[in-house]
């Protein structure tokens, strides 16, 4: 589990880099994207994986670690989102959303810990292609949640939808960086 951790750790701090550099560069123009457009995001990054996966053709040259590594940073925003209202401002100062992010990545990874006590690493035996398909299926869920008004009768609710994709892509990032996954 200690290995886990750290590569778990090592994971998001690329993927928290990344965010915040683009941050610096755009500001928080993601504001502007309603929970369907989040979900749309994570599901063109999710499908395009599938496509290469199942043709073995990569067009875009652009690599599936990105994509991976795309759907931690929108899903962190899917969350971030679900905090605020429409009465907060599209435009957040850097040095708020930086711990903003860092409070959902903590929250997160506690998550994390608890289903892979509970799971024993399964994670470590699955195939990209089940991550992919895992992914799809919150999405879909997510939409049906978003249909419902946001209510669900006994079901986990968005929040959680989004924590199982970013953590199955960040477990995903961990098998392709162990070289057990295509990149």
């Amino acid at each position: 589990m200690n290995n886990t951790l750290t590569q778990y750790d090592q994971v998001v701090a690329e993927c928290e880099a990344l965010f915040l550099k683009k941050t610096k560069d755009y500001g928080t123009a993601w504001r502007v994207l309603r929970p369907i457009s989040i979900v749309d995001q994570l599901f063109i990054k999710a499908n395009r994986i599938r496509t290469i996966q199942e043709t073995g053709v990569n067009k875009v040259n652009e690599s599936i670690t990105g994509e991976f590594v795309a759907m931690v940073n929108y899903g962190y925003i899917g969350l971030m989102q679900l905090g605020f209202t429409n009465d907060d401002p599209e435009e957040v100062a850097y040095d708020l959303v930086a711990p903003l992010y860092s409070q959902k990545v903590n929250w997160v990874r506690e998550i994390m810990l608890k289903k892979n006590h509970d799971y024993g690493e399964a994670w470590r035996d699955m195939s990209q292609e089940s991550f992919v398909d895992l992914i799809l299926m919150k999405l879909k869920r997510i939409k049906q949640i978003l249909q419902n008004d946001g209510k669900t009768i006994v079901s986990e609710g968005i929040d959680a939808n989004y924590t199982d994709i970013i953590n199955y892509s960040i477990f995903a990032l961990i098998l392709i960086q162990e070289g057990q996954h295509p990149a």
